[in-house]
């Protein structure tokens, strides 16, 4: 990338990994973060970003240092001793008239399990909160969700050692239909899903503490959770120590939500409400839930449809880690599922 001294360049960063978070950098420069998700945000400067997959993120970036060549680098985020690919991937910026013969400056990334960066990180945004850009924060919560994120072990005879792993939202293992969600639920087609998602794991225990390795059966099903039309929704996502702790970014298809709070340890209904940003949080519609912490979103279910949710690790993804919301059709003529193209392909 071939830079002029002096000028400002808007760099739009996309993560495309399946299974990565990412650090970034630019040696000797630091970088404007503007908008995340395509959703402006609270301008601040850093010399690195965290990116999970699925998430966007656009930077300003000052051609201001000394003109030369400058290796742009990205490397894994992992903050648990889980195997990762931990080579760094680079690019590099180069100053006009800069010959290709010098040899390019290394940036100072973040060390790959930098759990302390990643926090400060995320702290760092926030929604402008601007007279034209408002942060439309629900208040008053309707529906209140608690979904915990685990891993598992299932029995598989045709598998290694007899068991396969799989992931979980409250202990259910997402099954994939044979027929379209959005379709059988459109057309009323009755057997491909049931609605009754639990709004809280079956059942409460130290999420956090030392990891779990024994009883990791989960419930398999394609279960999902019909909401309200216009309700709003607080769901808090929170990690759990079965097999292990780990960071996982969510991603909620057909809205964006607002991060309204995020810790480490257990979450307390009590206590951690207290604490929540409700003026100007961050506007997204991927999230990384922290490694043994919790992340609470607020939206408002105004979007009809079955909208999946997801963790954004495609292995996860695999393995179940997924379920769906069924908003309900609305009163108006605008606020109901529109019907399917003549033309659409059968699933």
């Amino acid at each position: 990338m071939e830079v002029e001294a002096g000028k400002t360049y808007l760099l739009r960063i996309i993560n495309a990994a399946l299974n990565d978070e990412l650090f970034f950098a630019i040696a000797g420069h630091n970088m404007t973060v503007v908008e995340v998700d395509a959703v402006y945000t609270k301008p601040f400067t850093t010399q690195a970003i965290l990116i999970a997959p699925g998430q966007t993120t656009n930077v300003l970036l000052q051609a201001n240092q000394a003109p030369n060549r400058y290796f742009m680098a990205s490397r894994s985020f992992m903050d648990v001793p889980i195997p990762v690919d931990n080579k760094t991937a680079t690019g590099i910026l180069q100053y006009k008239g800069i010959p290709n013969t010098i040899l390019p400056i290394l940036p100072q990334l973040p060390a790959s399990n930098d759990t302390s960066f990643a926090l400060s990180y995320n702290k760092k945004l926030k929604s402008l909160n601007l007279p034209q850009y408002p942060a439309n924060v629900p208040l008053k919560v309707d529906r209140k969700l608690f979904y915990t994120i685990g891993l598992g072990q299932n029995a598989c005879p045709t598998c290694l050692n007899g068991t396969q792993l799989v992931a979980s939202l409250n202990n259910i293992s997402f099954v994939m239909p044979p027929i379209g969600l959005l379709q059988s639920h459109y057309f009323n087609i009755s057997g491909v899903f049931r609605t009754d998602f639990p709004d809280r794991p079956p059942t409460p225990f130290n999420y956090t503490g030392a990891p779990l390795t024994a009883n990791l059966r989960t419930a398999v099903g394609t279960r999902l959770s019909k909401i309200a039309f216009n309700s709003t929704v607080e769901l808090v996502l929170q990690d759990t120590n079965l097999l292990t702790v780990e960071s996982h970014p969510f991603h909620l298809h057909g809205y964006n939500f607002f991060v309204v709070g995020t810790g480490i340890g257990n979450f307390n209904p009590a206590k951690d409400p207290a604490k929540y940003n409700l003026v100007d949080p961050i506007e997204r519609n991927t999230v990384g839930v922290p490694t043994g912490g919790w992340t609470a979103i607020r939206f408002r279910a105004d979007n009809p449809g079955v909208w999946f949710m997801h963790c954004h690790l495609e292995v996860h993804t695999g393995w179940g880690l997924k379920t769906a919301f069924v908003v309900e059709d609305g009163p108006g003529k605008d606020q109901t599922i529109l019907p399917p193209p003549k033309d659409l392909p059968p699933c």
